[in-house]
Parts: structure tokens; C-alpha cells; sequence
């Protein structure tokens, strides 16, 4: 009988068995039976053949106790099953009749082979016993045993080179634990007398740091005997000391009241002379002035050099100024016109901030102008005034004029044009006055007042040189 190794058996309606195979004649010899339990490697094979032809087989021709495993695929019913097939193989001659000729399909010539006598020499042992099983030809218990043993041989052989090769292995890694044992020992050895060794040097280092301590607790002794007579001597002159600044403060204090009275003295002498002197200046100062009036003298306004008969220069005025070798936005041209004596520079301040850095929001634009403005009245002297359009204002802007720069905005329904023009009417004739626009129309209207209209390129560029 095959060994059970599965567990118990799914619970499997019960159905009509296959037929068995009738029985055999009184007189024919009874079948051949196997003395001992089928080797496990010869099991296996068997049913795996089985679990594979299941697949073949209508569901009502297989065994009740195997429908179960008939959805399975043919590994699950090897491994889920195989107690189950085991016993259908032994106990349902049909079945093993059907799986036998599955076999004969599909080992013909390891079929014939047995069913003639002859065991080919280069077959598995295992498949021969198999096949032997499952067609159950005269002396197939006979192969099954034979395959058994030379299975038990092969195994036990395999055992006992497992056992050799596992015994070298172990020798090998005794061998290896030894000298790493060795090896540990002597390090350990080695290690524990380095221990021992800084051991008596630490004990040695101790008992120097505590006759150190020793020292150095008496000293301290010392030092604080020391010490404590200092601050006792030091008290005594301390008191001292503050016995004689209190004595000294007195003095000082008696010396600056003499001082002052001293100084108060002085004073009020110095004031009655200085009164004396100034009244005598001021009747001095009225009798010229009466004198001058009695004689009805008139303010000097001229000078003695004035008599003198020369040619007098005529006075320079920003349109005098030379233009030749320059170019329009030459800034050196600017630089000869801020020379001019008394020079009024004009600004259209937002028509040079959107010539030079029109990105910027107005308030930055600002910023950045009035500061180069800044150091130009710094570095050239000349009075600047910068004019921004505030028609669009909605109220005063507020904010600290730069040092040298006055900052104006135009009123409300007023352009900064027309602030700017208005500027130029308000000096004198005479006077240069340089407007920075590029405006066309403010550059002709200043332009006839007697401006000098230049462009803001050239302000801009100036204020880069700055």
C-alpha cells in the first residue's frame, strides 16, 4: 500500500465507484504485491502522472474521492491531493488501468521495454518503477523494489558524501575558530597588559595630581592669608584716603568760590567799561549820521576805478556759450553752462526720468533724479530747481527735497510746462536760466524768454559722470 503522508481527505459527496476489475480465477497465482511501502521518490512520480491525466478524464469517470481536485491545476492537485490519488491508484484498478495507458501513450518504448523483461540500463530507476507501478507488468513489484534500494543507495551515498563534505566544513571552520580563538587570546593578552600598564601609569599620574593638589591647596592657603591682610591694609588706607579727598574736596571747593567771585568781579568792571566805550561809539555814529545829513551827502555807488576811461566786456549769456566740437548731448557742454555766474537750472523732472529709466514706479524715478540733482548743486554751485507734473495728484506729495535741489509740482489743471514757463517770466533779464526738456514746444517757449534749452539726454548722462 502507498504511505499516507496528506492530511485527512476533503468530505466528497458520495457517488457510484468506478467498476473494479473482476476477479481473478482460483487457479491463476495471486497478483504480486509489494513487501514494503512504495519509495518516496517513486511516489511522487506517480502521482504527478495521475495529477496530470486527471485533466483528461470526464468528471464522471474519475473517483469520488478525487472530483474535488479535478478544477485544481495539475501542481496543486499533486500537492493538495496526493494522499488522495495515492490511495485511488492502489484501491481502483480502473483508474490505474486509464492512467496506465496514458503512460503507454506516452513512454511507448519505456513500455515496451518492460512489458518484454528488459530494463533499459540508461533509464531513472525512479521513472522505471513508476511506469512498472502503473502497468503492473509479471515482476513489477520485483523493479519497485529494486528502484527503492537503488534509491536508499543513491541517497545513503549522497548522505555520506553530505555528511564528509559537512564534516570537512565543520573541521574547517573548528580549525578557523582556533586560530581566531588564538588570535583573540593573544590580543586579549596583549591588550590586558597595555590595560595593566596605563593602569599604573594613571595610578602613578594620581598620585602626582593629589601631592599637586596638596601643593596647590596650601599655597592657596597661603595666597588667601595673604590676601586677607591686603584687604585689611587696604581698608585702613582706604579710610585714609577718603579722610584726605574730603579734605582735599573741601579745598577745591573753597578755591573755586574765590574763583568765581573773582570772575563775578571781573565782569561786572568789564561791563561798566564796555558800556562806557559803546555809549561813546553811539554818539559818535549820530553825529556822522547827522553830519551826513547836514550836508546831504548820497550813497557811494560807484569806485575810483570806475572813472578810469577802458573797454568793458560785455556780460556772457547761456546762448554765448561755445557749441563747437561738442555734440548736442555733450555733457561738457552742460558743465560750461553751470559755470555761467548765477546760473538757474530748470528741470522737467518726469520728462528726464521717462528718458533715462522709464521701468521704474514715479516714486523711484524721483528718488533716483533728485539724488543725481543732489550732487550736481554740490559739485557745480548752481541753484537747481526740478519741476514735476502734479495735475493728477490727489494730494500734496510728501517728501524731504534733497539738499541744494528745490522740488516744485505744477497746481492742479496746471502741466509742469507751463510751471516751468512761468519760472522762466519770474527772472530777471539778464539772468541765465538753462532748461533740461525735450519737449519741442517747452524748448521754443523758453527759448524766446531767454532760456537756454538743453536735452535731458545730456543731464542724464552728466548724472552718470556724478
Amino acid at each position: 500500500m502507498l504511505p499516507a503522508t496528506e492530511a485527512a481527505e476533503p468530505v466528497v459527496p458520495t457517488e457510484t465507484a468506478v467498476p473494479a476489475e473482476p476477479a481473478a480465477p482460483a487457479d491463476q497465482k495471486p497478483a504480486e504485491q509489494l513487501d514494503r511501502p512504495l519509495p518516496e521518490g517513486v511516489r511522487r512520480r506517480v502521482v504527478g502522472i495521475a495529477a496530470d491525466g486527471l485533466s483528461a478524464m470526464p468528471l464522471a469517470e474519475l473517483p469520488p474521492r478525487l472530483r474535488p481536485y479535478a478544477k485544481f491545476t495539475p501542481v496543486q492537485r499533486a500537492r493538495r491531493g496526493a494522499t488522495a490519488i495515492a490511495a485511488a491508484l492502489e484501491t481502483e484498478p480502473g483508474f490505474r488501468a486509464r492512467i496506465a495507458e496514458r503512460v503507454r501513450q506516452g513512454q511507448p518504448d519505456l513500455v515496451a521495454a518492460l512489458e518484454s523483461g528488459q530494463v533499459p540500463a540508461a533509464a531513472d530507476p525512479q521513472d522505471v518503477a513508476a511506469v512498472a507501478y502503473l502497468l503492473r507488468p509479471a515482476g513489477w513489484s520485483k523493479l519497485v523494489g529494486d528502484a527503492g534500494e537503488e534509491v536508499e543507495r543513491a541517497e545513503s551515498e549522497g548522505a555520506a558524501a553530505e555528511a564528509a563534505r559537512l564534516v570537512e566544513k565543520l573541521q574547517t571552520e573548528l580549525s578557523a575558530l582556533r586560530e581566531t580563538s588564538r588570535a583573540e587570546a593573544d590580543r586579549g593578552r596583549v591588550e590586558l597588559d597595555e590595560t595593566r600598564k596605563e593602569r599604573d601609569s594613571l595610578r602613578r599620574r594620581v598620585r602626582s595630581l593629589e601631592a599637586d593638589t596638596k601643593r596647590a591647596e596650601a599655597a592657596t592657603r597661603k595666597v588667601a592669608a595673604e590676601l586677607e591682610a591686603l584687604r585689611a591694609a587696604g581698608a585702613t588706607e582706604r579710610g585714609t584716603t577718603d579722610s584726605e579727598v574730603r579734605r582735599l574736596k573741601h579745598r577745591l571747593a573753597e578755591a573755586e568760590s574765590a574763583v568765581e567771585a573773582a570772575r563775578r568781579a571781573s565782569r561786572e568792571g568789564r561791563s561798566a567799561e564796555e558800556m562806557r566805550l559803546r555809549l561813546l561809539l553811539d554818539v559818535v555814529l549820530q553825529g556822522a549820521q547827522g553830519l551826513q545829513r547836514e550836508l546831504g551827502l548820497k550813497p557811494v555807488t560807484t569806485r575810483p576805478a570806475d572813472t578810469v576811461e577802458a573797454v568793458a566786456p560785455t556780460t556772457a549769456s547761456p546762448h554765448d556759450v561755445a557749441r563747437r566740437a561738442l555734440d548736442a548731448d555733450d555733457p561738457a557742454l552742460l558743465d560750461q553752462l553751470l559755470a555761467l555766474p548765477q546760473v538757474h537750472l530748470l528741470v522737467d523732472g518726469y520728462n528726464v526720468t521717462k528718458s533715462g529709466y522709464p521701468t521704474l514706479p514715479l516714486d523711484k524715478q524721483r528718488v533716483r533724479l533728485l539724488n543725481g540733482l543732489s550732487m550736481l548743486a554740490a559739485h557745480s554751485g548752481a541753484e537747481i530747481t526740478c519741476v514735476f507734473d502734479g495735475k493728477d495728484l490727489d494730494a500734496p506729495v510728501p517728501m524731504a527735497p534733497p539738499r541744494g535741489v528745490r522740488v516744485l509740482f505744477s497746481r492742479s489743471g496746471e502741466n509742469a510746462d507751463e510751471l516751468i514757463r512761468r519760472l522762466v517770466r519770474a527772472e530777471p533779464e539778464g539772468r541765465p536760466v538753462i532748461v533740461v526738456s525735450t519737449d519741442r514746444e517747452v524748448a521754443d517757449g523758453v527759448r524766446k524768454a531767454g532760456a537756454r534749452p538743453v536735452p535731458s539726454a545730456m543731464l542724464l548722462r552728466r548724472l552718470v559722470r556724478t
